[in-house]
């Protein structure tokens, strides 16, 4: 069975009831799409908590190490890692109960989504945050 996204009402109720993203890959390099995609969502009014070892801030934002780090409720992971990483960070969120994981474009590890999925997760894969949240909600 392979893997596939939720419907467009799952992907909007997502977005709108999710308020703080914890950001896995979050570069400090303005010029990675990490960077470009987070400080969109941060002016849409998201908190982002960016998960990236050795710096303690990107976007204005205090960095954590890891997703186990990060203080309080997480409400959906945005992950910009390698797909070779994504069995780790799904770990992770399932041990934290984290309820969603957006995989970002270009990333597909469906053994992984499917875990996640059967862990009771909402998982979307190989989709663009911010190209959905414009998409279903526009800028306002």
């Amino acid at each position: 069975m392979m893997f596939t996204n939720p419907d467009d009402a799952v992907l909007k109720s997502c977005l709108l009831n999710s308020q703080r993203i914890a950001v896995v890959g979050l570069s400090p390099n303005p010029a990675r799409p990490s960077h470009e995609v987070s400080s969109h969502m941060l002016a849409f009014g998201y908190d982002i908590v960016p998960v990236r070892p050795a710096v303690a801030s990107v976007l204005g934002q205090a960095a954590y190490p890891s997703l186990q780090a990060v203080p309080g409720r997480i409400d959906l992971v945005n992950v910009f890692r390698q797909a070779a990483e994504v069995d780790a960070i799904v770990d992770d969120c399932i041990a934290m109960r984290i309820p969603a994981i957006w995989i970002q474009q270009g990333i597909i590890n469906e053994p992984a989504a499917k875990r996640a999925q059967q862990a009771g997760m909402l998982v979307v894969m190989g989709r663009c945050i911010y190209v959905d949240y414009l998409r279903l909600i526009g800028r306002s």
